[in-house]
């Protein structure tokens, strides 16, 4: 180990190996993401409504029942 520091070759320091930081530990397919699964709700950019999200049909093809503005995952 260059100056015993415990970096090892070439710096990087401690916590820079494979894995570390990366993803967020969110897991696979979590998230207001295409495909995020079939629960969560949708939400609507403009009034902040929030409605449940049915399976199959994407936040971004439904309509705000209050405002009409497209919906997000929220």
């Amino acid at each position: 180990m260059p100056g015993g520091d415990g970096t090892g070759p070439f710096g990087g320091g401690p916590g820079t190996g494979r894995g570390m930081g990366r993803g967020g530990g969110r897991g696979r397919m979590g998230g207001n993401r295409p495909g995020a699964g079939p629960g969560g709700i949708c939400i609507c950019p403009s009034c902040n409504l929030s409605v449940p999200h049915t399976a199959g049909t994407p936040c971004y093809n439904m309509s705000c029942p209050k405002c009409g503005t497209k919906m997000v995952r929220g």
